[in-house]
């Protein structure tokens, strides 16, 4: 069976005056145009990290159902989601802005109206943990394209959610889908699990499902529909879906990029006789409602319909 790339991004190797750095770059633009994602070895987040962003989730997890539906956002999507008829055994709680110690803390005040201090230093400092991860990846992908200065003004207009992921466990042993196939209608999504095992499924090219057996100190880094449009379908987004497995209910981190104020278009440097642009500029957060409020849930390719060419 086919495995992801893994690739060693601890702070030796991804250094940018490291003698790994080139071979490293090609390593990871190889990686996301064949696959539209790879694991990731990353030492930015200690296992003390680890252990303490997964009492972080229990902790809000285990909220009151009433709570936890506080969680409102603007956005399509974004806040709390819980009880779906697709996928019932999915939840989730959203932390917005949350490399920002406001966004942060304004959603532990509602949570915890009387403030819980350690869960707010631990998810602010996880997601910048994992922010950085990304912008490693992106310079490497924006060297081997010889697009800097483009992905220099995306970075400035980036935002990044902080997502709790819980997948209930309520068939016991018996095999179930736990999320169904899709893309993440993200720039960039970086996910991180409480324990070794498999449950995350990744769909390749040639349409085979693939394990991922993911440590519980990497990561997995994903193209979603924003970064495909950006380098002009180089990159494509994979579907990937949870698969339920062993007795157990299941967690992870996901730390997920969107960009704000910009329209999203591929540099100039990425179109040519090869490669004509593939979509219209656009903006990220229309997309999103549109998937979500329109009709785009419908479609396996929304991001075609809303703005292909």
């Amino acid at each position: 069976m086919a495995s992801l790339p893994v690739i060693n991004l601890s702070t030796n190797n991804s250094n940018l005056s490291s003698s790994s750095w080139a071979t490293t770059c090609g390593e990871v633009t190889r990686a996301l145009e064949e696959y539209g994602c790879f694991i990731a070895e990353y030492d930015g987040v200690s296992s003390q990290l680890h252990d303490a962003i997964f009492v972080a989730s229990q902790q809000v997890l285990d909220l009151p159902h009433e709570v936890k539906t506080l969680n409102t956002s603007d956005e399509a999507g974004h806040g709390y989601v819980g009880k779906l008829p697709l996928n019932p055994s999915f939840e989730r709680l959203s932390i917005e802005n949350a490399t920002t110690k406001q966004g942060v803390e304004m959603f532990t005040k509602l949570m915890w109206p009387f403030g819980n201090d350690p869960f707010s230093e631990t998810a602010l400092t996880f997601t910048k943990a994992v922010a950085e991860l990304e912008a490693i990846v992106m310079r490497m992908v924006a060297k081997s394209y010889g697009v800097e200065q483009h992905y220099a003004s995306l970075l400035g207009s980036t935002e990044y959610i902080l997502k709790f992921n819980k997948f209930h466990n309520r068939l016991g042993d018996e095999p179930h889908s736990g999320l169904i196939p899709h893309t993440d209608k993200s720039f960039i999504t970086i996910i991180h699990q409480k324990e070794h095992g498999k449950g995350l499924e990744i769909q390749t090219k040639d349409e085979k499902w693939v394990e991922v057996d993911l440590s519980p100190l990497c990561f997995i880094v994903m193209v979603g529909d924003v970064c495909m449009a950006w380098t002009n379908g180089r990159m494509e987004a994979p579907f990937h879906r949870v698969m339920m497995q062993g007795k157990k209910d299941r967690f992870s981190m996901v730390v997920s990029s969107y960009i704000r104020d910009l329209k999203i278009q591929a540099p100039q440097e990425l179109v040519d006789e090869d490669h004509p642009v593939k979509y219209k500029p656009f903006d990220h957060y229309k997309y999103i409602n549109y998937h979500t409020n329109v009709n785009g849930r419908k479609l396996k390719y929304p991001l075609k319909v809303y703005c292909g060419l």
